[in-house]
């Protein structure tokens, strides 16, 4: 057929930011940032190759089902798997990984938590042979029990709407569970400590991505908003609104949105974190951190957790019964984490609210 003829920077696309702290943004990509771009997120995180089938669980309405479903498949020429369902099944999942030669699997973290919470013990998935997440942190204990049932790693990718694959963990790079990875060869990133200069390691501080000159694989701006992409371009910098540290080795070590940091007496803490810890817990299915306002320290961390059956019918004994599970997990955070990050108050819940991405909004538990 005849191609329609195009420059690099034409205006393509335009996805909506997913919205977990605040109102959607619109970020305008061009014809290069995806078309060309996603090549990093193809090959060298997704690892996929021309004879791959490859699965990617996200819904078509965020920008990771035109990262994973379409244009990286595309760019490697691989066959793209699809099931159409009306909401994430996992058990229907794991059958259809036993039933089809799925090779790559690409799947957001509340897909892998659901995932692991099936009994693996019987499963065999003969032809899978890479698994990755995207979207939000991956939670190092998940990783750990899918690798024990399956001999497989879950190789965790952090991008934006905004951006394509930016920091991950290639195939065949051992990976620290819970970390982010190292940059992807798409952009030159870094974290920015409070005076803009490149934080040293173990110092938290903003992620950025260098914007001059601009690289080929970073969106265009906000559409029709330019005081919001003033503020997110920055002395030659693209600001995420994301905060981590990096480690000697190069990794990096996801922190928060900026707007779910919680400042209590003096101390930053990450909501990932005390998640991470909370899930370790066999009575936690799910949780979600965020901070509350309390007039001695500022703030304090409060827990949404979603129970396990089992933990579930145990609080239905009554107040008691509920008060002792909430100050057993209190102790577990503490004996994980710096005691100061354990939460003070615990609602159990039967969800969390997502948006259609299956990301947390925190933002609406905040308006609790």
């Amino acid at each position: 057929f005849d191609a329609a003829v195009t420059r690099a920077d034409d205006r393509a696309l335009l996805f909506f930011t997913s919205g977990t702290t605040g109102y959607p943004k619109m970020a305008l990509h061009t014809q290069a940032s995806y078309g060309l771009g996603h090549r990093a997120t193809a090959e060298w995180w997704l690892g996929l190759r021309a004879d791959d089938l490859h699965w990617n669980l996200s819904d078509t309405g965020w920008a990771k089902a035109a990262w994973s479903s379409f244009f990286s498949p595309w760019l490697v020429g691989c066959t793209s798997f699809v099931h159409h369902a009306p909401r994430f099944d996992a058990r229907r999942t794991l059958e259809l990984l036993e039933a089809h030669p799925v090779t790559t699997l690409c799947g957001a973290p509340t897909n892998w938590r659901l995932l692991i919470r099936e009994d693996l013990a019987a499963r065999r998935f003969p032809s899978l042979r890479s698994c990755t997440a995207a979207g939000e942190p991956m939670n190092p204990e998940v990783i750990e029990v899918w690798r024990r049932a399956t001999g497989l790693t879950i190789r965790d990718g952090y991008g934006q709407t905004e951006t394509v694959l930016a920091v991950g963990n290639p195939p065949g790079r051992p990976i620290k569970p819970g970390s982010m990875g190292i940059p992807s060869p798409a952009f030159d990133v870094t974290v920015l400590d409070e005076s803009g200069r490149r934080a040293p390691p173990g110092v938290e501080g903003e992620v950025a991505l260098r914007a001059e000159p601009p690289p080929l694989a970073l969106f265009a701006g906000y559409w029709k908003d330019e005081q919001r992409t003033a503020a997110a371009f920055r002395d030659g910098w693209y600001l995420t609104g994301d905060r981590a540290s990096v480690d000697a080795d190069g990794d990096f070590w996801f922190v928060g949105r900026s707007d779910d940091v919680i400042k209590s007496s003096g101390y930053r803490i990450g909501p990932f974190e005390v998640e991470s810890a909370l899930l370790e817990h066999e009575a936690v299915v799910e949780s979600a951190v965020v901070g509350v306002p309390d007039e001695l320290r500022g703030q304090i961390v409060k827990a949404f957790v979603v129970l396990a059956p089992a933990a579930a019918v145990r609080i239905q004994a009554g107040d008691d019964a509920r008060d002792a599970l909430v100050a057993e997990l209190q102790r577990f955070v503490q004996a994980r984490t710096a005691p100061y990050k354990y939460p003070r108050e615990i609602e159990f819940v039967a969800e969390l609210p997502k948006t259609v991405s299956g990301k947390i909004r925190r933002l609406e538990l905040r308006g609790r």
